[in-house]
């Protein structure tokens, strides 16, 4: 079985990097939030190898005496240990940047020895740092990058990523009637790229992706010279599959999900990932359009969602304006999925006493 590596910066995502720079000084020492508790969950409970990857600038020059550096560094490894964290190895270039040496990251130099042998994974290894350097040292070396700070990554992210798997999936759905691509990120920050030709249908999309905290693109191309029942009911269709890819096991997640007012309305939005598509609607509405969306239609987009993704669905609205009802339903549904879809890696098990969902 080929070997996996996590290739681990030090400065920056192990500890805090101090203004100077330099981990000179037992003072200076801050382990960064929750790196103690979530290295020691993948170290406990992955195969991933452990490799430590730091430049050091100038270290063994007048400007960083290795008689500052190594108290430091053994102090660091020392508390690491103390929690079961222990390194398979520890790679350090001391070059300054203008010296352009090929051990320096993002160059590869001192990880050839992983590129060059057939027994280790590098395709499905990580590089975990915290600058644009590391991410490019990933991507010469072919691993994913995970960047402590950017678009909220955190050390509980980065197990739950590592340990569990990202939860990203695709779909694409063409009939004669539309042609339908869908993106899902159940773990993103709410970035929406939506396209379906129907202006209202894509803002009410818009609510479920930036509301659940999940990246989401759709596009659709369909027979609106017919009419829109089949853009919306096959987006739904298309949509629902993708929540069920993205889920995968489910193991770990809560499972269960939301009410929220708008304005004059109330909308409840409440699901079940069970495994068992069902829909009970209690939604009326005196309009026969919202926008350019026919409200005949949300029954259907509701009812084919619940259908693909395999999840029950109760859904009641009251109010007076047809807009805000609707739309307080699209945002009860996309929090209602935020609820169900969070992922407890510690405890990571079906939330089913049949076993099975």
């Amino acid at each position: 079985m080929m070997k996996r590596i996590l290739f681990i910066d030090r400065d920056g995502t192990l500890v805090e990097e101090p203004h100077d720079e330099q981990v000179d000084a037992l003072e200076k020492i801050r382990f960064t939030k929750g790196v103690f508790r979530n290295l020691g969950l993948l170290r406990k409970k992955t195969d991933y190898r452990f490799v430590m990857v730091s430049n050091q600038d100038g270290l063994g020059t007048a400007s960083f005496p290795e008689d500052t550096f190594w108290p430091a560094h053994n102090f660091i490894l020392q508390a690491l240990k103390g929690e079961g964290i222990c390194f398979d190895d520890i790679l350090i270039d001391s070059h300054f940047p203008e010296d352009n040496a090929p051990t320096r990251k993002p160059q590869t130099g001192l990880v050839r020895k992983y590129m060059d042998n057939e027994d280790y994974d590098l395709a499905n290894s990580y590089v975990i740092g915290d600058r644009e350097t590391d991410e490019r040292f990933a991507q010469n070396i072919g691993c994913k990058a995970l960047i402590l700070g950017r678009d909220g990554m955190t050390w509980d992210k980065i197990a739950e990523i590592v340990f569990a798997g990202e939860r990203k999936a695709e779909v694409k759905r063409a009939t004669k009637e539309t042609n339908i691509e869908v993106a899902l990120d159940l773990d993103g920050n709410g970035k929406c790229n939506i396209a379906t030709g129907l202006g209202f249908f894509d803002h009410m999309l818009e609510q479920i992706g930036k509301h659940g905290g999940m990246d989401l693109s759709i596009s659709c191309k369909g027979d609106l010279n017919v009419d829109e029942h089949h853009t919306i009911e096959d987006t739904a269709l298309a949509l629902g599959e993708c929540l069920l890819k993205a889920l995968g096991s489910k193991r770990g997640i809560e499972r269960y999900g939301y009410s929220l007012p708008m304005d004059d309305c109330m909308a409840h939005v409440c699901l079940d990932f069970g495994g068992r598509p069902w829909l009970t609607w209690d939604a009326s509405f005196k309009r026969e359009y919202v926008g350019d969306m026919p409200t005949e239609m949300f029954y259907h987009f509701f009812k084919s969602l619940s259908d693909a993704a395999r999840m029950n669905l109760f859904v009641r609205a009251e109010g007076e304006n047809e807009h805000h009802k609707i739309e307080g339903i699209f945002k009860a549904l996309a929090r209602s999925l935020k609820m169900a879809v969070k992922r407890d890696i510690y405890h990571y098990e079906l939330p089913s006493t049949k076993g099975m969902l």
